[in-house]
């Protein structure tokens, strides 16, 4: 499939570019109704997104410049080059978080309802956008003779992006159950989405070939282990005394 889905003025657009886009839209979408609900005023939800969508975007980037830093620095332009593709999704996530904490402390609002309202649409952007990754013909895994391996030139490969489309998917619909019907505390729903994408990340991060890597160690699976153990820890504390 071709990544550019159309030409404005000369201008391509390109696919990768449109899911995500979809996905954010989807997403805010999504956050304002379920703020509407938690009793959060829908212009602190509005002004947190405009400061973390954009933040986040650069996070994604900046954490994938620097863990492909062996390619960048003898093509610094490329690094401002979003069309193509090279979003690293942990850049994201912990570029929103710092945001979010930094801003519900200066509106002196609850991060962990606000972060439990947004929880959701995360998920579900991050399913949506994963396409973006087939159409550019990148994030796929190691050679397979499954039937469901997708051709990558002339070599049939296990479609990871589809595993973690799939897997994200399912923990969107998990946590709008667990939300309505098991969550006690404020914050549970953001933590079991941090904890649940980490595992499914971890496992479909082994079968990779375009991991990012520190060394020997593939960096995605390290900080899932790490937001594991955290989430885990945080969630028991917010059980036992509502921790901040």
């Amino acid at each position: 499939m071709n990544p550019v889905a159309f030409k404005v003025f000369g201008i391509e657009v390109m696919w990768y570019g449109i899911l995500i886009s979809i996905g954010v839209v989807i997403g805010t979408i999504l956050a304002l109704k379920e703020a509407k609900r938690l009793g959060i005023e829908e212009d602190t939800m509005i002004d947190l997104l405009l400061y973390a969508i954009p933040i986040a975007l650069i996070g994604a980037r900046v954490h994938y410049v620097i863990f492909s830093w062996d390619y960048y620095r003898n093509n610094m332009v490329e690094i401002f080059h979003f069309r193509g593709g090279g979003l690293a999704i942990h850049g994201a996530i912990i570029s929103a978080i710092i945001v979010a904490v930094i801003f519900t402390r200066k509106r002196k609002v609850d991060f962990w309802k606000i972060a439990d309202a947004c929880a959701p649409s995360l998920i579900l952007g991050q399913a949506i956008g994963r396409w973006g990754n087939y159409i550019n013909q990148e994030a796929y895994g190691t050679p397979t003779d499954l039937p469901w391996g997708i051709i990558v030139d002339g070599i049939k490969v296990h479609p990871t992006f589809l595993y973690e489309s799939i897997g994200n998917f399912l923990i969107f619909i998990f946590l709008l159950w667990y939300r309505r019907n098991k969550a006690k505390v404020s914050g549970e729903v953001f933590l079991l989405y941090l904890m649940l994408y980490s595992i499914i990340r971890y496992f479909v991060e082994g079968l990779r070939t375009d991991s990012l890597m520190l060394g020997p160690i593939r960096i995605a699976q390290l900080i899932s282990i790490a937001s594991v153990f955290l989430t885990i820890y945080f969630f028991i504390k917010r059980r036992k005394n509502h921790f901040i």
